[in-house]
């Protein structure tokens, strides 16, 4: 015979105080998990955009402290991020062509960038001082994250926005997984990789044979903010229907829970 296991003890006292607490926290974010990571998203796109604001008002010490926080997570060139306060909104490449003035012509004034090289085959000797660089009166400051991942946040924030309204009024499908690839990563993958091959051949030599098929390139600040919006757009369409759907079981379930524990009533 297969021997019965003794019913389980209910939870009380101090122990079940904690598991309601954790509950009701849980609840609580399933119902507004739109809202939270709404905030989360915009604080964390919205630190990078505060830096060079400090700068200009002279708060050097907290925006420094918001550089290096985003330090790792992002390369911070100068000559691919967004400017505040100069000159113009971005300083590339002379090689990316775009109409905006290269950073090439403002270097000889500049400190960090003192005996660096022009030449956009010696690429390896610009990425320091690039990213050392935070700006100064007449450049203005660069924001603490780079054009691309500004896009790809600024956007992933939108978006939740949106969804948090939208979802609202009507059923939100997922974007499908096809049309992910295609329209959100596609592009940005294009961009990124074709400019990554291009500017490593020219430094590392089994990778020489690279430069016969791709020319030397450096994408411009619109490409950058483009591919990086849309990859962002696309990620929240692709991803928060299916959290959605997951919020709302626990919602759901959590909601029994808590009623039948005659902490919830019900409605």
């Amino acid at each position: 015979m297969r021997e019965e296991k003794p019913p389980k003890k209910p939870v009380t006292g101090r122990r079940r105080s904690l598991v309601i607490t954790i509950d009701l926290i849980v609840y609580w974010l399933s119902k507004r998990w739109v809202s939270v990571f709404s905030v989360l998203v915009g604080i964390y796109v919205g630190l990078p955009i505060l830096a060079p604001i400090l700068m200009q008002v002279g708060l050097t010490g907290p925006a420094g402290a918001i550089y290096r926080v985003y330090s790792p997570f992002c390369h911070q060139m100068a000559s691919r991020s967004f400017f505040l306060f100069g000159e113009q909104y971005a300083y590339p490449r002379a090689i990316a062509g775009s109409d905006l003035e290269p950073i090439e012509s403002y270097m000889a004034g500049i400190l960090e960038f003192e005996n660096v090289s022009t030449d956009p085959a010696e690429w390896t000797t610009f990425l320091l001082p690039a990213r050392r660089f935070l700006g100064n009166e007449q450049l203005g400051f660069k924001m603490a994250l780079c054009e691309r991942d500004i896009a790809i946040y600024g956007f992933v924030f939108i978006g939740s926005v949106l969804y948090g309204l939208l979802r609202k009024r009507y059923r939100i499908k997922p974007m499908p997984l096809w049309l992910f690839f295609l329209v959100g990563i596609g592009p940005i993958a294009l961009d990124g990789f074709s400019q990554l091959f291009s500017q490593y051949a020219t430094a590392v030599e089994p990778l020489s044979f690279v430069s016969n098929i791709l020319v030397l390139r450096e994408s411009t600040p619109f490409m950058r903010f483009f591919t990086g919006a849309l990859f962002g757009f696309s990620l929240v369409w692709l991803t928060y229907p299916h959290i959605d759907k997951g919020m709302q079981d626990t919602e759901r379930q959590l909601a029994e829970k808590l009623t039948k524990a005659g902490v919830l009533t019900e409605s």
